[in-house]
């Protein structure tokens, strides 16, 4: 795809039209024609664009999932210490996916299927954000705000896992109220826990 294509707004309306259809119809019950009705484009006109409804759903991935890391590091960079980094990167992921819920039901819909079309691109994503989640813990433990006997790799999956969870009920539940109102009691958990201070030193 040239990048005279990807500033093109008629491929942008067909990713957005496409990922509305494949959010509300699911992908594989999903047709060419229905995208092109959603866009507002004639069917042919998808093929000036993209091979198939595959290589659709494979670039919308690859584009947003850039914009959407770009996104999260130059949040995180703005802030200095490593707790406000966390709070952060938990908000603007959440701010991320409630500005769009239909990008959020499908990433949940490949994440949770066993044969995804988008693994190549979910890896990358998910690598990045694990690599972004342990530096800001690294610097946590720099700075004396988080404790030096982390297991890290323990430490990034927590943190990846709960957040994905929240995003999931927060679908599931049609989006029904603030996903944002999570980032907060949710990092105040990741670094205080669920036990008591007079439990833990038992």
């Amino acid at each position: 795809m040239s990048k005279n294509h990807k500033n093109n707004d008629k491929y942008h309306r067909i990713l957005d039209a496409a990922i509305k259809v494949f959010a509300d119809q699911g992908f594989h019950t999903s047709t060419i024609a229905q995208i092109a009705r959603e866009a507002g484009v004639a069917d042919g006109t998808i093929y000036l664009y993209f091979k198939n409804k595959q290589d659709i759903l494979f670039q919308f991935f690859a584009y947003k999932t850039r914009l959407v890391f770009d996104n999260f590091k130059n949040a995180v960079e703005k802030e200095k210490n490593a707790i406000d980094k966390l709070k952060c990167l938990i908000r603007t992921h959440f701010e991320e996916f409630q500005r769009d819920r239909k990008m959020a039901e499908v990433y949940r819909m490949e994440t949770r299927q066993c044969h995804r079309l988008m693994e190549t691109q979910i890896k990358e994503m998910t690598k990045m954000y694990l690599d972004l989640i342990a530096a800001i813990v690294e610097q946590g433990q720099q700075e004396a705000s988080m404790r030096q006997d982390l297991y890290l790799v323990l430490v990034k999956r927590f943190i990846l896992g709960a957040v994905e969870e929240v995003i999931n009920v927060w679908v599931i539940s049609g989006g029904r109220y603030d996903l944002v109102s999570q980032a907060d009691p949710l990092v105040d958990l990741f670094l205080k826990g669920i036990g008591c201070q007079e439990i833990s030193d038992q």
